[in-house]
């Protein structure tokens, strides 16, 4: 944030010459304020067909081999959104930012994470979630992501997320533009984590949202998500997820089709996200009235900071239920329909 006093001899010129995307403030002291964002220009990698048209090998969990893939690379502006945070919400552009203190700092006790993290962070939801009457909460898993050297880490696992199930780990961050859960894996995790209530609770809105935190202010590696409304339903590409006692899917993610006349994927990020700042990710909606379904995102390298200590960060996925929401149009029947054989079989 830089300060700039106005004289009564200041060209009013030389003030909106100092830089795009900057923001002016005049308060009574005749003292602007001047804050600049920083957009970037990044490499992502996309989603990159088979040269003989088949389908994506599936992603099998706890084996890092299976993720390795030939990527699209594309380069794309990320802008910051420092500023104007407000214009990005959940229903719109499936993200939001919102402010928040954890108690918990150093993310080092599964244990005491779950004690004290897993309760604020349901209550986080079911406040960002008050307009649309988010009455439960239920946390199915977290990440924590650091340096592969750090003595705090456990023993290595793959990127991607692993069954509820399984020990939680430490991993390094995704370089890989995708979506935690498909369509499909979003109906079915109602089932798999509760099948005596999946019924019910389908008769009302449904999503999976992601509570991104840093866990220190963020300069390398930090997070970018496209804004859902520039993303295709074509652009979506479903790859299976095999654990050991079921099957998920992803999302993996397309470029944009070229001739896109209205800029295609908009990437964002905030510039320095600070542990107070988390990033709320939706990854599964049942809505199908408009609201925004779904957000891919992907971490990106700042060649500015490639030197800074690497990125230290919490992720924690939740189901997230609206029994009185029923208004707009729900999940499709044959979403619905697939789900009856996972409830069947869970309750024998």
């Amino acid at each position: 944030m830089a300060s700039i006093t106005q004289n009564q001899g200041t060209a009013p010129h030389l003030l909106s010459s100092i830089g795009n995307n900057i923001s002016v403030t005049e308060s009574t002291s005749q003292t602007l304020q001047v804050s600049k964002s920083r957009d970037v220009t990044a490499t992502f990698n996309y989603f990159k067909e088979a040269a003989d048209g088949s389908p994506p090998a599936p992603n099998i969990a706890n084996q890092p081999t299976s993720y390795v893939r030939e990527y699209l690379h594309r380069q794309k502006v990320v802008h910051d959104i420092r500023g104007t945070e407000e214009q990005y919400t959940l229903d719109s552009t499936g993200f939001q930012i919102y402010k928040h203190e954890s108690a918990e700092k150093d993310f080092v006790d599964d244990e005491q994470i779950k004690r004290v993290y897993y309760p604020e962070t349901e209550e986080l939801l079911k406040k960002a979630q008050s307009s649309t009457g988010a009455s439960k909460v239920l946390i199915f898993d977290h990440t924590i992501r650091r340096q592969e050297s750090d003595p705090r880490n456990k023993p290595a696992a793959p990127a991607q997320p692993v069954d509820s199930n399984a020990p939680v780990t430490l991993r390094g961050p995704v370089r890989s533009v995708h979506i935690d859960q498909s369509y499909q894996a979003g109906f079915d995790r109602v089932g798999y984590h509760l099948p005596d209530e999946a019924e019910t609770l389908l008769k009302g809105r449904v999503q999976i949202i992601n509570v991104w935190r840093p866990i220190k202010t963020i300069l390398r590696d930090p997070l970018a998500v496209i804004s859902a409304n520039t993303v295709e339903e074509d652009d979506l590409v479903p790859i299976k997820l095999i654990y050991p006692n079921r099957v998920g899917e992803t999302f993996s993610v397309r470029p944009e089709k070229e001739g896109r006349t209205d800029g295609g994927h908009r990437w964002n990020y905030l510039f320095k996200q600070a542990p107070n700042e988390v990033t709320l990710i939706k990854c599964f909606d049942s809505k199908t009235d408009g609201r925004a379904r779904r957000v891919p995102h992907s971490s990106f390298i700042d060649q500015e900071f490639e030197d800074e200590a690497p990125r230290e960060s919490i992720e924690v996925r939740a189901l997230v239920f609206h029994p009185d929401d029923t208004n707009g149009e729900q999940q499709s029947e044959d979403e619905y329909c697939h789900l009856q054989p996972m409830l069947n079989e869970s309750r024998r």
